[in-house]
């Protein structure tokens, strides 16, 4: 598989009088969706991959049991053997060709001879058979163990591809979502309205970016929309233009969906600070989000490293 990994740096000057002009932030958000979109291809072969180990190694499992039970039929049959070869050696009927002796008569002799040489040409046979069956086993066992190697290569080769690309997500998203907080100001600094581009087409990415419209609207204590908003209401507000009903409150948000880690984030995920889980916000992607965040300030987006982190959930894909 090819990964064009290379195409998806960002340009670098290559020199001081031709340098490449510094990518807007439409341009950096095509990047990051591009590798995103490499990301989720590669985690689905990797999965894939991971089914074919599973199978491999339940092959292995097979093949292992056969050869036990292989190696213990041969054992027993083995022993089977040498209990008879041991009779007949104290009994001397083992070999028909002994010279006839005054207590055994002909017709005696010749159906004791034949009853050992068809025991012995059927004990002689299973031996066979169990042993071409452990042959057998062994190649299974060779054969599958060959598989897992093989298939655990392949699954170590996709994830140090798929790690490869995540880094280099984070360095993109880092200079995408840098621009983008310098450009909104920081706090305690005039807010000012970003253009943010944001990666993906389901619910919660669309709920982000109606979000992100709403920008530099005041904040109010209890407000949803549609002129103000305090944190709760703005995401209340946003899922609402996807279809999707919350409570305006972030206790009862807070168990609206699946609770995720901080590294499993992405845009549209809810994001909860401080220990009452008091305060919320709309995941944006590169560590930010879009909020209200208090009294006296208005909707804008910020650091989610700037306050207590409490955890996140995916309402929606």
């Amino acid at each position: 598989m090819s990964l064009t990994l290379a195409a998806l740096l960002i340009a670098a000057p290559v020199g001081p009088a031709s340098a490449d002009p510094k990518p807007s932030l439409q341009d950096l958000a095509k990047q990051v969706e591009k590798m995103h979109t490499e990301i989720e291809t590669l985690t689905e072969q990797f999965n894939g991959h991971r089914e074919k180990l599973k199978t491999a190694q339940k092959a292995a499992a097979a093949a292992q049991k056969t050869l036990s039970g292989s190696e213990a039929d041969l054992e027993a049959k083995r022993a089977k053997a040498a209990l008879l070869a041991q009779n007949a050696y104290i009994t001397g009927g083992l070999n028909p060709l002994l010279p006839f002796t005054g207590s055994v008569d002909a017709d005696s002799f010749l159906d004791r001879a034949a009853t050992m040489y068809i025991l012995g040409q059927q004990q002689g046979e299973e031996v066979n058979q169990v042993a071409k069956a452990r042959e057998a086993a062994e190649r299974a066992r060779a054969g599958a163990k060959t598989r897992i190697d093989e298939v655990q290569k392949l699954v170590t080769e996709l994830e140090t591809k798929r790690n490869k690309i995540t880094k280099l997500v984070t360095k993109v998203e880092s200079n995408l979502f840098s621009r983008a907080l310098g450009e909104a100001g920081r706090p305690g600094t005039r807010a000012q309205r970003v253009n943010l581009p944001i990666v993906g087409s389901g619910k919660a990415a669309q709920a982000a970016r109606w979000a992100l419209t709403q920008q530099l609207k005041p904040y109010v204590w209890g407000a949803d929309g549609p002129s103000s908003f305090d944190c709760s209401g703005l995401v209340m507000a946003a899922y609402q233009q996807v279809g999707i009903s919350l409570p305006h409150y972030t206790g009862s948000q807070w168990t609206a969906g699946r609770h995720i880690s901080r590294e499993e984030l992405r845009p549209g995920d809810l994001v909860f600070f401080y220990n009452d889980l008091h305060h919320v916000g709309i995941y944006l992607g590169g560590g930010m989000m879009v909020h209200a965040p208090q009294t006296g300030d208005v909707v804008r987006i910020a650091s989610i490293a700037r306050r207590p982190f409490a955890g996140a959930v995916r309402v929606a894909d």
